[in-house]
């Protein structure tokens, strides 16, 4: 409970620090201004665009699933809405572990391989992100050390931990040895046959990056998502005094989507709105502009997948408890078998000197 209440305290102190850094200087006034003369009507296509990111995200999705099951389109859908929702609502992005246990309980997928499904469409995200703001910047130069530092350690970053994740997913034999070994080592004996066994489910889950069609797939797929994505950002900008190249904008999706990797309180606050704030004022667009765009443009990214989220909670009969016990609970214990297939292919089965619990 300490640690819980401790990471939420580091996350609402960093955003608080961003948020100082986006409005310190500001006239407030001024962006009240121009919230009251912008044109809303301008978020009705950004949102359309945007849920069809949403959609495109469901089908990655259900590329990176087929080697446990095939989940049709339309109940995968609610699964992801939900799931976004608790990225909104909870800190740390604990929405992806709600995915994970939602998944387990209607279709009877392993927790812990879904988790690793969504673990690599985070690291083809920020590798997209930093696609984006490599394309960019040859069109849309932005005179800043700190955001090329950061763009420099993302690529570290993300590209270190997928080919991490390719080498265990080719040689998961290996990876499994290691993790034994090591397990045996440093592990107490009532702790290391839940690793292994949340271990041996992850790696499954990894299977997807062992078919060279399905990566360009995934790759693909994520590129369009966040092409989307920008596209909402256009929309929203036509609502507001100010016009900026669709580069500029690639920039700023990506600047700020590797922002809210950070601790931060719930639905990204600060991490989202002052680096958006930052990137903007750098291409000379007024601050006051620069904040009230952004500030719509986070709600109108925040409040409709939330109140969709909500809707389909409720129509799958989910409690409050029920989110709380899958954030909290994590991946500690996990109910259900696993899934036909071993990491290699083969028929699962415990290795004869542990006991695996299902």
């Amino acid at each position: 409970m300490k640690s819980k209440y401790l990471r939420l305290g580091i996350g609402v102190l960093i955003s608080a620090v961003f948020v100082w850094l986006a409005l310190r200087g500001l006239h407030l006034r001024d962006v009240w201004v121009s919230l009251r003369s912008a044109d809303y009507i301008w978020l009705v296509p950004s949102v359309a665009v945007y849920f069809l990111a949403v959609w495109a995200r469901t089908w990655r999705w259900d590329y990176l699933l087929r080697p446990m099951k095939r989940i049709p389109l339309g109940r995968l859908f609610p699964v992801v809405v939900i799931g976004y929702m608790g990225n909104n609502v909870y800190p740390f992005r604990a929405g992806e572990l709600l995915r994970a246990f939602i998944l387990r309980r209607q279709e009877g997928v392993s927790a812990s391989s879904s988790l690793a499904t969504i673990v690599v469409e985070r690291v083809f995200d920020g590798l997209v992100m930093l696609l984006f703001v490599f394309v960019a910047l040859p069109f849309a130069p932005l005179p800043s050390d700190d955001i090329r530092f950061v763009v420099v350690l993302g690529s570290a970053i993300f590209l270190g931990a997928l080919l991490v994740f390719f080498a265990v997913a080719v040689v998961p034999e290996r990876f499994m040895r290691l993790t034994e070994w090591l397990a045996n080592r440093l592990l107490p004996g009532r702790l290391r046959a839940p690793l292994l066994d949340f271990a041996e489910r992850f790696v499954f889950g990894l299977a997807c990056l062992r078919d060279a069609r399905g990566l360009l797939m995934i790759f693909l797929t994520s590129v369009v998502i966040w092409l989307l994505e920008t596209v909402k950002y256009w929309f929203v900008m036509h609502a507001f005094d100010f016009t900026v190249s669709f580069f500029a904008l690639m920039l700023m999706n990506g600047v700020v989507n590797l922002a809210t990797t950070l601790p931060s309180a719930p639905g990204y606050i600060g991490t989202f709105d002052g680096p958006g704030i930052a990137v903007l004022t750098l291409y000379g667009v007024d601050p006051a502009i620069a904040t009230a765009y952004t500030l719509t443009l986070h709600a109108a990214l925040w409040l409709p997948i939330t109140l969709l989220g909500f809707y389909y909670m409720v129509r799958s009969q989910l409690g409050w408890g029920d989110i709380g016990r899958a954030v909290e609970a994590g991946l500690a214990t996990e109910a259900g078998p696993l899934p036909a297939g071993s990491p290699n292919g083969s028929a699962a089965a415990p290795a004869p000197e542990r006991e695996v619990r299902r």
